[in-house]
């Protein structure tokens, strides 16, 4: 499944082909991308070598931005698990002297220090403005895969480099990764639970609400325009809808809890818990909190949903056989069939995007762990363990990655790992406590 990318905002940033290239690293004649399987647990990181750019200015300043625009372009690439960063300390190559394009380069430096991939970058800063000229190569076959120039404002750099790592993902997957992606998060760094939210690395924290209250389970419209979230700022547990552009927002206040928002993928529709019938239940409404119609009516509280990619189905948990437990409901059919069978308590469910799979949070010998199951309810898959409590996993937008909160160094804070549960790291570090993070469903306009 191909992820829309929704058009860049901002000032003048240009990107353009520099020259025709392949449109894939491994891309077999039936458009199939195979050099990064995505669907292997085992994934090999794929060496890959980025020197220091090359840049088209002297002194210390014009070296200093260009060694951190390499270093952005690495870590931001690493970011993702699929590949091993190689020391530059081994490189044979000095930035200042040696060429950067194709009948420049001398690939058998590269292929003895062991990478398999290399990408170069020529820098230019001048007067406020910034070109770069990137290309990815496969040092083994000794050609270019991908060439890319950008052009725009010094304050652009960041996303000029987000952009050439989404083309490199793309041109090795299929996908465009998770470069343009948004995660929100509950922070006790003001002392009340608030909402923030981050780019996919952790940069550029904001804080989104100031209700000065406890504001709990933030949720991403397909579009990311949109926010919703509960908020006891008017006294009791309430139902937001933010539009995050104008910093407007509607309140669903029926009586009793208005709870779990689950934006419907493509559409501004939404499923949320609700009790004001004296039954917690959940509902569709509209982006404006209207009620279409009921989706569960069975005795017990049915609440967290999550919506599979065609919307076509719902997950959520209930306690309707006792203890809490996972569901998936055919809208077609209104079938409901019980998911989780292993274990006592299930809950906090989080549908991949690419469908196959859903995360949730089990409890195993008193702590909270990360479980992956296939929809079809085969064997869980536990993908945390011994590290303290691990709650509210949450898929990145091309099922590459989840997030999720921890209390493995003690407070809770947001962490990342691949699919399969590997590269477990934090994300960032604030004051207080973080939890309940969620990734946005797409690219967000920056």
């Amino acid at each position: 499944m191909r992820l829309r990318v929704l058009k860049w905002m901002a000032v003048t940033l240009v990107a353009c082909m520099l020259i025709s290239s392949g449109s894939g690293f491994a891309q077999s004649s039936d458009d199939s991308y195979d050099y990064i399987d995505l669907s292997n647990p085992f994934l090999r990181k794929i060496p890959l070598a980025i020197p220091l750019f090359k840049s088209a200015q002297t002194g210390a300043e014009a070296a200093r931005s260009a060694v951190a625009a390499a270093d952005l372009l690495a870590a931001s690439l690493e970011f993702t698990g699929y590949f091993k960063l190689l020391d530059r300390g081994a490189f044979l190559f000095n930035p200042d002297k040696d060429g950067v394009l194709t009948p420049q380069i001398n690939f058998r430096n590269w292929t003895v220090v062991g990478a398999e991939l290399l990408i170069t970058g020529l820098y230019r800063s001048q007067n406020g403005q910034l070109a770069m000229e990137l290309r990815l190569f496969d040092t083994f076959r000794g050609r270019r895969i991908l060439g890319k120039k950008y052009s725009g404002p010094r304050a652009d750099q960041r996303r000029m480099i987000m952009r050439f790592c989404a083309e490199v993902i793309k041109n090795l997957t299929g996908k465009r990764g998770v470069f343009a992606s948004k995660i929100a998060f509950v922070s006790t760094g003001t002392g009340n639970k608030e909402i923030y939210s981050c780019d996919f690395d952790g940069y550029n924290r904001q804080q989104v609400t100031r209700n000065h209250s406890i504001t709990l389970f933030p949720a991403w419209s397909s579009s990311g325009r949109y926010l919703a979230y509960t908020s006891y700022k008017g006294g009791k547990p309430d139902l937001y809808i933010k539009n995050l552009a104008e910093m407007q927002e509607t309140v669903v206040a029926r009586p009793g809890l208005n709870i779990t928002p689950a934006w419907v993928p493509g559409k501004f529709e939404l499923a949320a818990t609700m009790s004001f019938s004296g039954d917690q239940e959940i509902y569709l409404l509209t982006g404006s909190g209207k009620i279409i119609k009921r989706l569960t009516g069975m005795r017990g509280s049915d609440v967290s949903p999550t919506w599979s990619p065609d919307a076509r189905k719902l997950a959520f948990v209930s306690n309707r056989a006792g203890t809490p437990q996972v569901y998936v409901k055919d809208l077609a059919t209104g079938r409901t069939r019980r998911l989780t069978f292993e274990g006592n308590y299930n809950t906090q469910p989080n549908w991949s995007p690419l469908g196959d799979k859903i995360a949730y949070t089990g409890m195993v010998d008193g702590r909270h762990n990360i479980f992956v199951i296939d929809v079809d309810g085969r064997q869980p898959v536990q993908l945390t363990r011994e590290s303290g409590d691990n709650e509210a996993a949450s898929w990145s937008p091309d099922g590459s990655l989840i997030v999720f909160s921890s209390t493995r160094e003690g407070p809770s804070r947001v962490y990342v790992m691949t699919a399969y549960g590997t590269d477990q790291r934090r994300l960032l570090v604030m004051s207080g406590e973080q939890m309940n993070p969620k990734w946005s469903m797409n690219d967000i306009n920056p």
